[in-house]
C-alpha cells in the first residue's frame, strides 16, 4: 500500500472517530473479531474498521464520508445470515456499518396496527413490545432472540408463519433509507395503500444492503390471537403431506398458521443431539407436519376446527398418528423439535445447505426425484430435508455419509449444489427462498438468472449506487 493511500485511511479513520467518538469505531483486531465471522463460521473476512453509529445522522454521515473517501460499506445487523452477506471479504478495504446501537421502538401505534422501530431492534423485542400493547407482530424465526429487523427486511425474512401473514416484506409498510450518497429517505408511512409511482421501499427490502442501509421500518401488527393450537403429525410420505395441508386449508382456512414438515431423519438427529426434547410417539415413521391453527375466537373454536381435520386426516389415511399439545409447555415441547434441527445440525457437524422454493404442488415429486440422484452420485450421504411446506420453502442439507470427515465432504459443495439447484430449476423453484444470495449464491444467481434479469439488477444496482460501495461483491 502507497504512503498516500496510508494517510487516506489514516484521515478518513480520523474523520469517523470524530463523528462518532473513538469508542465506536474499532481498529483493534480483537475489537473487530465478532463483526468479522460469518454465523457458521465458514468464513472470515478482514475490514479498514468496525464503525458502531449510535444514530440514523451518524449512519449517513458515515456513508457520506465512505462516498468522499471511496471506502466500501458493509452493512450488518444480528450477523446470523447464512449466504455470508453481512460480512466483509477478504481485501480488507471495507468498512463494516453495525446498526446495533439503532435499536429504539419510536412508537406503537395500536388503532392502526403498525409500530415504528429502528433497524438494529432484535425481533424477540418488536415481538415483546407488540405483545404487550395486545398486538401480535408475526414474524417468527428459530435467531428471533439475535437477528434484527433491519437484517429481516433485508434479506426478506420468511420463517414459519408465511403461510399465514407472509415474508418480512408483507410486514412492512414503510422504511427509513441512508442512500449510498449519504441521503436520508424517510418513507416511514403507515398506509396500506400509496399508489404514487414506483415502490422503493420494495427495492431496498430484500436488497441485503447493495442499495442503501435501512435504518427504520414501520411494521404491520395483528391482532393477538384468542388461541393457538399445536399438534404434530406422524405420516407415510411427503406426498401425504400435501394432501394434509389441502385438507387442513378446506377444514381450518386462514387459521392455519403453521405447516412444517420434518423427515424422519430430521428428528433422528434432533434426538441424538438433544434427548432431552420430548419423542411423542412410540414408533417411527417416514415424516412429519407440525401444525399450528391460530384462532381470533376461543381455544375452543380452534380445538374444534383441529379436531375435525384431524379426525378426517384419519379416517383417509392421510396421516398415521397424531398428538395435540394440551398446554402451552407441549406446544412448546413440540415447537422445539422442529426449531432445533439446525442446531442439531450444527451439533453433529457441517452440511451442505440449500434454501430452495417450489411450486407447493411439486415438492414429493422433487424430493423423490433429488435424493435418489444425490444417493447416485455421493453413496451414504444423509439427508436433512425440513421446512415450510406450506409456502413451497425447503431446507433440503446434505450432510456426510457415516465415517466421511466434513471437510472432504464439502469439498463437493459444488458438485451437490448441481444435483439440487438443476432439479429446483427443472422444477420451475428457486434457489434461495428466505436466505438472500449474499457472496455464496453470487455465482449460482448467474446461473439460473437469465441475462436480461440480471442486466435489469445492475441497471438498478448502478442508479442507485454508481460508485458501487454499498455492500460490494453481494448479489452480483
Amino acid at each position: 500500500m502507497s504512503p498516500a493511500s496510508i494517510a487516506m485511511r489514516h484521515a478518513f479513520l480520523a474523520h469517523c472517530r470524530t463523528l462518532l467518538g473513538g469508542a465506536h469505531v474499532y481498529t483493534g483486531a480483537a475489537d473487530m473479531a465478532p463483526f468479522l465471522t460469518d454465523w457458521r463460521g465458514r468464513h472470515t473476512g478482514l475490514a479498514l474498521a468496525v464503525v458502531r453509529p449510535g444514530s440514523v445522522q451518524q449512519v449517513a454521515d458515515v456513508v457520506r464520508a465512505c462516498a468522499q473517501w471511496g471506502i466500501p460499506v458493509v452493512p450488518q445487523g444480528g450477523n446470523t445470515g447464512l449466504v455470508l452477506g453481512g460480512v466483509p471479504d477478504a481485501s480488507g478495504d471495507a468498512v463494516v456499518l453495525s446498526l446495533a446501537r439503532l435499536n429504539s421502538i419510536r412508537g406503537t401505534d395500536a388503532l392502526n396496527r403498525t409500530m415504528t422501530v429502528d433497524a438494529g431492534c432484535i425481533l424477540q423485542q418488536v415481538q415483546e413490545e407488540a405483545a404487550a400493547h395486545d398486538c401480535l407482530f408475526p414474524l417468527s424465526l428459530a435467531a428471533e432472540g439475535s437477528c434484527t429487523i433491519g437484517g429481516n427486511l433485508s434479506s426478506n425474512a420468511g420463517g414459519t408463519a408465511v403461510l399465514r401473514y407472509g415474508n418480512a416484506r408483507e410486514l412492512c409498510l414503510g422504511l427509513e433509507v441512508v442512500t449510498p450518497q449519504g441521503d436520508i429517505w424517510n418513507g416511514l408511512r403507515g398506509l396500506r395503500k400509496d399508489n404514487t409511482g414506483y415502490d422503493l421501499r420494495d427495492l431496498y427490502i430484500g436488497a441485503e444492503g447493495t442499495l442503501g442501509i435501512i435504518t427504520g421500518a414501520v411494521l404491520k401488527l395483528y391482532p393477538q390471537p384468542k388461541a393457538c393450537i399445536t399438534a404434530l403429525a406422524a405420516l407415510p410420505s411427503p406426498a401425504a403431506a400435501l394432501r394434509l395441508l389441502a385438507l387442513m386449508q378446506d377444514y381450518c382456512g386462514p387459521s392455519l398458521t403453521g405447516f412444517e414438515l420434518m423427515s424422519a431423519f430430521c428428528l433422528e438427529l434432533v434426538a441424538a443431539q438433544f434427548p432431552q426434547l420430548p419423542r411423542p410417539f412410540s414408533s417411527e415413521h417416514a415424516q412429519y407436519v407440525l401444525l399450528e391453527l391460530s384462532s381470533s375466537e376461543s381455544e375452543q373454536h380452534a380445538v374444534g376446527l383441529l379436531e375435525r381435520a384431524i379426525d378426517a386426516a384419519l379416517e383417509g389415511a392421510v396421516i398415521e398418528d397424531a398428538v395435540v399439545a394440551t398446554s402451552v409447555a407441549q406446544s412448546r415441547g413440540l415447537w422445539q423439535l422442529r426449531e432445533h434441527i439446525p442446531l442439531a445440525q450444527a451439533k453433529a457437524g457441517k452440511n451442505i445447505k440449500h434454501d430452495i422454493s417450489l411450486p407447493v404442488s411439486s415438492i414429493p415429486d422433487f424430493i423423490a426425484k433429488t435424493a435418489p440422484q444425490l444417493q447416485q452420485a455421493f453413496p451414504g450421504c444423509q439427508l436433512v430435508c425440513f421446512g415450510h411446506l406450506g409456502d413451497g420453502n425447503l431446507h433440503f442439507n446434505v450432510a456426510p455419509p457415516h465415517g466421511i470427515a466434513n471437510e472432504a465432504f464439502l469439498a463437493n459443495q459444488d458438485a451437490v449444489n448441481r444435483v439440487v439447484h438443476d432439479s429446483v430449476a427443472g422444477f420451475g423453484g428457486s434457489i434461495s427462498a428466505e436466505h438472500g444470495i449474499g457472496a455464496l449464491k453470487r455465482e449460482e444467481l448467474v446461473r439460473y438468472k437469465s441475462p436480461l434479469e440480471l442486466n435489469l439488477m445492475r441497471a438498478v444496482k448502478t442508479a442507485l449506487d454508481p460508485q458501487g460501495i454499498m455492500n460490494p461483491g453481494k448479489i452480483l
